[in-house]
């Protein structure tokens, strides 16, 4: 954190417009506090990334959020392209002003200068290789692939700088800290898989508890979490010898089937929790 934090203080002096990268799912769980600081007044846009996955009610919300405190803020889905023309546009909007002085001054004009922060796993390299229109950044499913800095020529217009996301969050809040482990922002190693599964199982109960059912064929939602995530695993075929249900093949399947969209578009952080909290 402490090495991330030097590299983006270093070179956001040479930056136009910053693009702050979260979970459209998530928002404020997906987001660094650190980088509104580091930050300060250069110009910058929150991408509400994987939009597909989220609710469209929440998506609005969030804008809407996020406008109400004076952001710029777009939701796109990096993998199919949706948004990344108006990203590009606001990039180069929020640029203007500084380019302009560039012009003033007699000196030659030059590409928009760009980077993207955010924490691990929120689709960083995706979104990068999607704005150069090829694989110049290296992708996967686990959390902190990017390993050092390097710019990107992405047309003659933009050039951009790609750093490690290792902007952990802050985990403090072990609400968003089991959202975070839910949508894959940490790995899946360093996290009690029953906590988390349970969590969004309940979760999923009070907010969406007609997409559950229909998902995983349950003719009823149980009071207690555990006790639906055990008649998921039976619906399902997990069981081992006996007939008793293999719980770690159930978390396995939900949290993949979460992650994948397969129960729905589906968001857990909602504006109305954050009200009042310093998150922007």
């Amino acid at each position: 954190m402490a090495k991330a934090k030097r590299l983006i203080e270093e070179n956001l002096k040479v930056i136009d417009a910053v693009i702050e990268l979260v979970d459209a799912r998530i928002p404020v769980s997906s987001t660094n506090p650190m980088i509104a600081a580091l930050l300060g007044e250069k110009p910058s846009v929150i991408v509400l990334n994987k939009a597909d996955l989220a609710d469209p009610a929440a998506l609005e919300l969030w804008k809407a959020y996020y406008r109400n405190r004076g952001r710029h803020v777009i939701a796109l889905n990096s993998k199919d392209g949706r948004g990344i023309k108006q990203l590009i546009q606001a990039v180069h909007k929020m640029a203007e002003p500084k380019l302009a002085h560039w012009r003033a001054r007699g000196l030659k004009n030059r590409p928009v200068r760009t980077i993207i922060l955010g924490i691990p796993n929120v689709g960083k390299s995706t979104l990068i290789n999607r704005l150069a229109g090829r694989n110049v950044a290296k992708t996967a499913d686990r959390p902190g692939e990017t390993k050092g800095k390097q710019w990107v020529h992405l047309s003659d217009s933009l050039d951009l700088l790609d750093t490690p996301g290792v902007l952990w969050p802050k985990l403090e809040d072990q609400r968003s800290a089991k959202r975070l482990a839910a949508t894959g922002a940490i790995s899946d190693a360093v996290f009690d898989m029953q906590e988390v599964v349970t969590e969004l199982i309940s979760e999923l109960s009070v907010r969406y508890p007609e997409a559950l059912a229909r998902r995983f064929k349950l003719d009823r939602l149980d009071e207690d979490p555990a006790l639906t995530v055990v008649r998921i695993g039976r619906n399902r075929g997990c069981v081992v010898a006996g007939g008793t249900v293999d719980m770690e093949k159930t978390y396995k399947l939900i949290i993949k089937e979460y992650r994948e969209g397969r129960i729905g578009a589906i968001s857990l952080d909602w504006p109305g929790e954050f009200e009042g909290k310093d998150n922007d």
